[in-house]
């Protein structure tokens, strides 16, 4: 009789401890990539399935100092909204709103912009500017044909020909500091908003 209930108490401590370990079903891969429970032996989870890619690079160009204090700021910022909080950048943002490009460009999904600084537009004759400023038409036209569909890393941009929104093309010759698009130079590229990559240029570029 002893040696039964011996017997009897080993199996149910032996039982319960069996229930026990499986009692915990392993966690589901949506639970594991919210986060909210850890991966199940032998099971890994990469960090890239968990947090969006961070942006390749980061800004260059000889310009890049004059902007630096504005460009952290405008990092998960639609890019017209960008735009108008980089100072030397007004004109262009000023020229956006005006042609009612702000929204359209905003929802925009992976798009790059060539940016003309300040002294770009401020190149450019009053008379000629305030005629194409009070020309919708012709001011959109100019302005979309210094967007391009994707967002184009420096070495997306070395002696290629890229299509505008606009519908006409835009030559790049060169690459890293030495970089041009048509007959402008980039002063400071690779500057990533919330859904644009912007280069800044020396020029206002006027469609073929």
């Amino acid at each position: 009789m002893l040696l039964a209930a011996a017997l009897a108490l080993t199996a149910t401590v032996t039982g319960s401890t069996s229930a026990s370990a499986l009692s915990s079903p392993p966690p589901t891969p949506e639970e594991t990539a919210t986060g909210e429970m850890t991966p199940a032996p032998g099971e890994t989870t990469s960090p890239g399935e968990m947090t969006s890619p961070a942006p390749q690079g980061s800004p260059e160009g000889p310009g890049c100092s004059a902007l630096e204090g504005a460009l952290p700021g405008i990092a998960d910022k639609p890019v017209a909204s960008a735009l108008g909080d980089v100072p030397d950048l007004s004109s262009l943002a000023e020229a956006v709103n005006q042609a009612g490009l702000a929204d359209k460009l905003n929802q925009a999904e992976d798009i790059t912009v060539f940016a003309p600084s300040n002294d770009a537009f401020d190149a450019i004759p009053q008379e000629a500017k305030d005629r194409v400023m009070a020309d919708k038409e012709e001011l959109t036209r100019i302005l979309t044909y210094h967007v391009v569909e994707g967002r184009k890393a420096p070495a997306d941009m070395e002696d290629v020909t890229l299509k505008t929104l606009e519908g006409g093309e835009l030559t790049t010759k060169g690459s890293g500091e030495d970089l041009t698009i048509n007959d402008a130079k980039v002063t400071c590229g690779n500057i990533s908003t919330g859904n644009a990559t912007v280069y800044v240029i020396d020029k206002v570029l006027m469609p073929q």
